[in-house]
């Protein structure tokens, strides 16, 4: 992992929230897979806008609600971009796999800070 990618979460929520639109718009999903899909272009995006708030904070208390809700939308995250990787059975799995495993780094990443904070 480059130290840019390490330190800049900013960009690195984006680049995540990014990531699933991409994948999301180059392929065509299936019935089931539709809500999945919603739902994960919603908390993807959640996480990067939560954040770039949080980096605006109007108060300490507002900067930890912030992080803590980066945390439960990433988390979210994590719930559908497994399901949709359950559920296809093409090259979509790896790239899937991969943001899984990105959404689970940002989890642990924010946990870790709520924690510095004393709110874990």
């Amino acid at each position: 992992m480059s130290e840019e990618k390490k330190f800049d979460l900013d960009e690195r929520t984006f680049q995540f929230a990014l990531a699933v639109r991409k994948l999301i718009g180059a392929h065509r999903w299936s019935l089931e897979q539709t809500s999945d899909v919603k739902q994960v272009l919603r908390s993807s995006g959640s996480v990067a806008a939560n954040y770039a708030e949080a980096n605006n904070p109007i108060s300490t208390g507002d900067f930890l609600h912030r992080l803590k809700v980066c945390r439960k939308e990433s988390g979210e995250s994590r719930l559908w971009l497994r399901l949709l990787g359950e559920t296809s059975v093409d090259d979509r799995r790896n790239v899937l796999r991969t943001l899984w495993q990105e959404s689970d780094e940002l989890t642990r990443i924010f946990t870790s800070i709520l924690k510095k904070n004393g709110e874990e």
